[in-house]
């Protein structure tokens, strides 16, 4: 019979190991991956994950964990085109991935505006976003992202305080085929059924909703 001691002794050891083996996410966040590939994620998205607007970068913080999985694997696929995340995306490892993105999630996030549909929407942007374009069968942006554009789970991301130049490239994304990673093709019917003028509009609308302060 194995001493008690000894069964404590083993077991703390074999916590020690796995803990050692563990992947830190914060880690793969500043520093990057094992892989060389795999750089840092603050390069782009910013030491606080909240993106950088100049350069079309987009706000990972606050994002649920499965939607960022999910974009990492498809930029793996090429289900979703990008030059620079696609090597990053294969570089990574699943444990890796795993890790980042639950470290991604739990970052502070932005607090939004709660607006709502609305039937006195003006302009063409916030006309789109709030109400939609049915006689083209185009859906409010909102009944898909969440009072705000707030994001909505796993499936619908936030579009509020994203900044315009990157909603408006994952759009004429969607228009063209260069990122098709919706199963039910939703974004492609949307996306292909607005004007530029109007793409850059609703993305313009979205953008401004400028965040308040960061949740807790």
């Amino acid at each position: 019979m194995i001493p008690l001691d000894r069964m404590l002794l083993s077991g703390l050891m074999l916590l020690f190991i796995q803990s050692a083996s563990a992947v830190d996410g914060q880690k793969v966040f500043t520093q990057g991956g094992a892989q060389p590939g795999a750089t840092a994620c603050l390069a782009c998205h910013g030491a606080d994950a909240m993106g950088l607007a100049p350069a079309g970068f987009p706000r990972l913080a606050g994002l649920p964990a499965g939607y960022l999985a999910k974009q990492l694997h498809d930029f793996r696929s090429g289900a979703r085109n990008n030059p620079v995340m696609q090597p990053l995306a294969k570089a990574l490892s699943e444990e890796e991935i795993t890790a980042v993105t639950a470290t991604l999630a739990a970052m502070p996030g932005p607090q939004t505006p709660q607006t709502h549909r609305s039937q006195s929407a003006s302009g063409v942007g916030e006309r789109l976003a709030l109400r939609g374009a049915w006689e083209r069968q185009v859906p409010e942006c909102v009944s898909c992202h969440g009072p705000g554009g707030v994001g909505v789970g796993v499936a619908f991301p936030p579009l509020a305080g994203q900044p315009a130049s990157y909603l408006v490239a994952q759009l004429n994304a969607w228009r063209d085929g260069t990122r098709h990673n919706d199963p039910n093709d939703l974004m492609g019917h949307v996306a292909k059924s607005l004007t530029g003028d109007e793409v850059t509009a609703v993305a313009d609308y979205f953008a401004q909703l400028k965040t308040q302060e960061a949740r807790p």
